[in-house]
C-alpha cells in the first residue's frame, strides 16, 4: 500500500465567533477557506492543477458556508480549475475524517496530491440560527428520537460527568491548566510555523493572532461563573413533551438529578478559523522535491451511544492504536478536543494517560472550537510539537454529535 505523507499544515488564527466583535466575523467563509489554501500553494510551490481532490469540512452547510465550500475556497483562492472540490458533515469531526479520507485516497493509489481542511464560522452560524426553535441534531425526526434520544451537547456532558462523579472543581483545574498552556505556546511562537495571516479584502490585516485565550485565568475566576446547561435542561423540544433533560433521563434513569458542572470558561470557545492539510504520495512529493514532514499511520472512526453523545473518544483511540498495533506507550503527544471539559478528563482517566502529554499547548477551552476546522487545526498543532519536541508519534481524536469520533495516529519524519 502506499504511503500518504504530510508535506504541509497551516491555519488561520481563531477569532471570536461573535458578528461585531470577532475580528474575522465580518469576512465570507469561503474567504477564511481560500487563505490557508492559498498560503498552502505559496508555500509549497506547487501546481494547483496537480491536485486531484479537495476534502473540506464544514458543519453548518447553509447560506454562506453551503454549495461545497471546499470547491468555492479553491476557487477563490486562484486555484487551477481541475482542482475539484467536496465539502462533507461530520460534526465536530469533520476537521479529521477530511484528513483520513484524503490520506486513504493516497493509500489506495488512487490520487498522489489531495488537500484536507475545514473552515467553520460560528459566528455567522449564530446570526442565521432561529432563537425560538430548538436545536435538535436529529434532523427533527420524531421516530428517530422514540429510538435514539439525543439531547444538547451541554447537557450531555453535564450527564457524562453526573454518571462518572467528576466534581467541577477537576474540571475547572483542567480549564485552567489548557489556558495557562495556551497562553506560554503564544509566548513562546510555538503557533507561528502554522498560522496564516488572514487579510482584509483591501490587504490590510484582519488578525494574525489568536483572539479567544484569556490568559490570566484563574480556579477563583471560574468559580465565579455560572453554570449554563441548567437553563437547557427543561426547555420542551418537541410536541411531545420532552425537554433536553427527559431526552437523558429516558434512557439513563439512574440520573436522579444533574450535576450541573460546565460553564463558559470549561467549555470550548464559539470561533472562526479555518485550516488547511497538504497530503501527497511518496512518488509525487520526490518527483516535485517536496519534503514530507509526517507519514499517516492509521485512522479509525467509532460510534457510540448517541443518547451521551461525548463518549466515543476512548474506544476510537482504542480501535486506532489496535489497527497500528500500537499500545498507549507507544504515543508521545495526545491531542483530545476539549469540547467540555469532561470530555478531554475523562478521557485522560479511563486511559490512565500521562497528564503533560494530553493538550501540551493547550485546548478548544482556551482557544476555540472553529466545529469544521478543528480537527485539522489539532494536527497540525500536533505535527508541529512533535517537531518542537524531538517527538516521534502521535495520536489526534474528537467526540462528535450523534455520538461519533474519528482518530488518527501519525509519526514524524526525522528531518
Amino acid at each position: 500500500m502506499t504511503e500518504a505523507y504530510i508535506i504541509d499544515a497551516c491555519r488561520t488564527p481563531r477569532g471570536v465567533g461573535k458578528v461585531g466583535k470577532g475580528a474575522l466575523a465580518h469576512l465570507h467563509p469561503q474567504h477564511l477557506g481560500a487563505t490557508v489554501l492559498g498560503a498552502l500553494a505559496e508555500r509549497n510551490d506547487f501546481d494547483t492543477a496537480d491536485v486531484d481532490d479537495i476534502i473540506w469540512g464544514t458543519s453548518t452547510q447553509v447560506g454562506k458556508q453551503g454549495y461545497d465550500l471546499g470547491r468555492m475556497a479553491a476557487l477563490a483562492a486562484g486555484y487551477d480549475t481541475k482542482a475539484s472540490g467536496m465539502t462533507l458533515d461530520r460534526f465536530c469531526g469533520s476537521g479529521i475524517t477530511t484528513v483520513n479520507l484524503a490520506a486513504a485516497q493516497v493509500m489506495s493509489g488512487m490520487e498522489d496530491l489531495v488537500i484536507a481542511g475545514g473552515t467553520e464560522m460560528m459566528s455567522y452560524t449564530a446570526s442565521i440560527a432561529d432563537p425560538n426553535k430548538p436545536s435538535m441534531l436529529d434532523g427533527d425526526n420524531p421516530d428517530l428520537r422514540e429510538r435514539h434520544p439525543q439531547s444538547q451537547q451541554g447537557v450531555c456532558a453535564d450527564a457524562i460527568a453526573t454518571l462518572e462523579g467528576i466534581d467541577r472543581r477537576a474540571l475547572d483545574e483542567l480549564a485552567v491548566e489548557s489556558q495557562n498552556r495556551a497562553d506560554k505556546a503564544i509566548q513562546e511562537g510555538r503557533f507561528d510555523k502554522s498560522i496564516i495571516p488572514v487579510k482584509n479584502r483591501d490587504g490590510s490585516i484582519a488578525l494574525d493572532r489568536e483572539e479567544f485565550p484569556r490568559p490570566g485565568t484563574t480556579m477563583e475566576s471560574l468559580a465565579g461563573l455560572k453554570t449554563v446547561f441548567n437553563m437547557f435542561r427543561d426547555v420542551v423540544v418537541d410536541e411531545a413533551g420532552n425537554t433536553y433533560g427527559s431526552l437523558i433521563t429516558r434512557k439513563y434513569p439512574q440520573i436522579k438529578e444533574f450535576d450541573h458542572v460546565h460553564h463558559a470558561g470549561n467549555s470550548s470557545g464559539v470561533v472562526d478559523g479555518a485550516a488547511a492539510i497538504l497530503l501527497a504520495s511518496g512518488d509525487y512529493a520526490k518527483k516535485h522535491n517536496l519534503k514530507p514532514r509526517a507519514r499517516i499511520v492509521a485512522t479509525a472512526n467509532m460510534g457510540d451511544c448517541p443518547t451521551l453523545m461525548l463518549n466515543a473518544p476512548v474506544p476510537a483511540a482504542k480501535k486506532v492504536l489496535a489497527k497500528a498495533g500500537l499500545t498507549p506507550d507507544d504515543i508521545d503527544l495526545w491531542e483530545i478536543n476539549e469540547a467540555f471539559a469532561i470530555v478531554a478528563e475523562k478521557f485522560i482517566r479511563d486511559l490512565k494517560l500521562d497528564r503533560s502529554k494530553v493538550n501540551v499547548n493547550g485546548g478548544a477551552m482556551a482557544l476555540g472550537h472553529p466545529i469544521g476546522a478543528t480537527g485539522s487545526i489539532l494536527i497540525g498543532t500536533l505535527l508541529d510539537e512533535l517537531e518542537r519536541q524531538d517527538k516521534k508519534r502521535g495520536l489526534v481524536t474528537m467526540c462528535a454529535a450523534g455520538g461519533m469520533a474519528p482518530a488518527i495516529i501519525i509519526e514524524r519524519l526525522d528531518s
